[in-house]
């Protein structure tokens, strides 16, 4: 692997040892089950993704690429974990996803390669893993066509955050596994909204996503301060 390529070998080892329990809804990826369809109706209210061109940005195991292609998309899911890829399309494969395809090449290296193709591009739960996330949004902004849409999703950097996605949900509720986050890599709104804008991208709305320990459920709502979703668009000019 190149050094220049923005990813932390750590962490796609972490997420590649764990690779064969992604389509696993009990497993480590529980929670990316759990709020995927929250991510999926959220997207596709405002943009109907039926027919578009989609470009999902560290696509891990495929939850989301897959149910964006079963709403109608032509996705493509890029990531840089093999193991990852490899799962996800054995799932396509098994369930019979049309519409979907997966590439193992960096964000950067397909925006040299394909600027301006997608009308849709989603990077969620992913930016808190690189070295450099301004990097990755800089080149989300690229791919995406004049006119279309950027979706994000990470965790914000703050005491309550540290408490809930961190402490909470790796060592007392055991949502994930320890380690999946590191509390100086979450990043704030402000700081996205910075990248966003750096990358010549119109800030959208903004939602947060909470999670009830005790009826173990997830919802949308205004609260941005620990998981949070970001929709921003590309300028027509």
């Amino acid at each position: 692997m190149s050094t220049t390529v923005n990813a932390d070998p750590a962490e796609l080892a972490k997420f590649s040892e764990l690779a064969h329990r992604w389509w696993d809804p009990e497993s480590e990826f529980r929670p990316l089950h759990q709020i995927n369809p929250l991510r999926l109706d959220w997207i596709n209210g405002m943009v109907p993704l039926a027919g578009k061109q989609v470009l999902d940005v560290g696509c891990g195991g495929g939850i989301l690429s897959d149910s964006m292609a079963r709403r109608g998309a032509q996705v493509t899911g890029i990531d840089l974990s093999s193991k990852a890829l490899k799962v996800a399309q054995l799932h396509a494969l098994e369930a019979g996803t049309p519409n979907v395809n997966y590439r193992e090449v960096a964000a950067e290296a397909l925006a040299a390669e394909r600027p301006g193709s997608f009308d849709v591009v989603t990077c969620m739960e992913m930016l808190e893993h690189v070295p450099d996330p301004a990097s990755v949004v800089q080149a989300c902004a690229t791919l995406v066509k004049p006119g279309g849409w950027v979706f994000f999703s990470t965790i914000n950097r703050n005491p309550k955050s540290f408490l809930f996605a961190i402490v909470g949900a790796e060592y007392i509720l055991k949502l994930l596994p320890r380690g999946t986050h590191e509390y100086a890599k979450l990043i704030r709104p402000s700081e996205l909204a910075r990248y966003g804008r750096q990358a010549g991208l119109e800030l959208g709305p903004t939602r947060g996503m909470e999670y009830n320990p005790l009826t173990r459920r997830y919802w949308l709502s205004d609260d941005t301060s620990v998981n949070y979703l970001l929709a921003t668009r590309k300028s027509e000019l």
